[in-house]
């Protein structure tokens, strides 16, 4: 298992991608502390713990104390973290002029603001080591323009540029950091963005897991800086 021993923070591990990527690390020997504000967290931590060792915190990672408590516990019982995986996200289609305030300032700090938190606090344990990974989960929506999608756009292209300047302030302090964006993946979000999307033309969360597992494993003198990952019909 080529994480045997490490430790993993994964942030939105309750379902879909999250919850992929949680699996895989599991698989792979990692010690998990996954967190989300999701009521399926529970389940999510009784299946992956037939495989490691998995400690979750209900929190939503978008509030500076919730983020304080997740990697408080990841500290007590585990040290530093190895790897932190972001992501946790919210995804509401609207066009602009129908946009409320409300929903604009919702969906950046889920897919935003909550990136930069853990982010912060994933330095503060790793820069001491100098050691560490960091990944966040983004998306194409970040480069490609998706009408009704403005607050996840501007969000998700907000993240990407915040993890590139991540990337570019710790290169020199032996933490790597990848940014993963992919393209339509097969989650409960298109039940209500597109009910009759071609699910069937989609990747599967795996298929997202598989890619970011490819990064954490490579040696560490190297890192997998951005992964643009698409089904092979390509954007829907």
């Amino acid at each position: 298992m080529r994480l045997q021993g490490q430790t993993a923070v994964v942030i939105g591990a309750s379902r879909g991608i999250g919850r992929a990527i949680a699996e895989a690390l599991a698989r792979e020997g990692a010690r998990l502390v996954i967190a989300s504000r999701s009521p399926q967290l529970k389940q999510a931590q009784r299946e992956l713990s037939l495989i490691s060792e998995v400690h979750a915190v209900r929190a939503d990672a978008a509030r500076p104390a919730a983020v304080r408590r997740i990697f408080s516990m990841a500290r007590q019982v585990f040290g530093a973290p190895d790897i932190v995986v972001n992501s946790a996200g919210m995804a509401e289609s609207q066009p602009v002029a129908q946009t409320s305030d409300e929903l604009w300032n919702e969906t950046l700090a889920s897919n935003l603001t909550a990136t930069f938190l853990c982010s912060r606090a994933a330095l503060e344990l790793m820069l001491p080591r100098r050691h560490g990974h960091i990944v966040n989960i983004i998306s194409t929506a970040a480069t490609i323009p998706f009408r009704g999608n403005s607050a996840y756009s501007a969000a998700k292209a907000g993240a990407l540029a915040f993890t590139r300047v991540l990337r570019e302030e710790v290169r020199d302090c032996g933490i790597r950091v990848t940014a993963v964006l992919p393209g339509p993946t097969d989650t409960a979000i298109w039940e209500r963005l597109w009910p009759d999307a071609p699910r069937e033309k989609m990747m599967s969360p795996a298929d997202v897991a598989a890619a970011v597992l490819s990064a954490l494993v490579l040696p560490e003198n190297a890192v997998m800086e951005e992964i643009l990952l698409l089904p092979i019909s390509g954007s829907l």
